[in-house]
């Protein structure tokens, strides 16, 4: 099963200039304990903004040519997709916004950290979906550097 995990703003803001909007300590706790011993798949641009490695997690990355330094490199998500869709193991896909795209239609969960806040020059922007189609669970609720954040589940109903 494909679970999709990101943080994002009011306008469904994810990124600006190649890294995150918003840096919140508790958000990349919450990445890293949600993650923890998964596996997670991202897109080239994503691995790229990485520091390296992201330990205690098989490391997958989307892309048509080699890269150094990922567990797995796929350059077919659609095949990926198929392969895994229906397995119990939470595959979970870390970004950036055309890999969220592009498996939201698989995806069973949706972790999301929405920061109630805008950003006028965000690039890229988590897409659109139906939210009643999930059911909704507030995790927990959180402030940090003057910005208000919940950890929110949904699950397709």
């Amino acid at each position: 099963m494909f679970s999709i995990i990101a943080a994002i703003g009011q306008k469904n803001e994810l990124g600006k200039n190649g890294g995150l909007v918003w840096h919140i300590k508790d958000d990349m706790k919450h990445f890293k304990n949600t993650t923890m011993g998964h596996k997670i798949v991202m897109g080239r641009n994503t691995w790229l903004s990485l520091p390296g490695k992201l330990p205690g997690r098989e490391n997958i990355v989307i892309s048509e040519s080699t890269i150094d330094g990922p567990d797995l490199i796929i350059n077919d998500l659609e095949q990926f997709a198929k392969k895994h869709q229906d397995t119990d193991e939470e595959i979970f896909i870390i970004g950036g916004g055309m890999i969220y795209r592009q498996f939201l239609p698989y995806a069973k969960n949706l972790y999301l950290t929405e920061i109630h806040a805008t950003d006028e020059n965000a690039d890229t922007f988590f897409p659109e979906f139906k939210k009643s189609d999930y059911q909704k669970q507030i995790l927990k609720k959180g402030s940090e550097n003057d910005l208000e954040y919940s950890f929110v589940k949904y699950s397709k109903i």
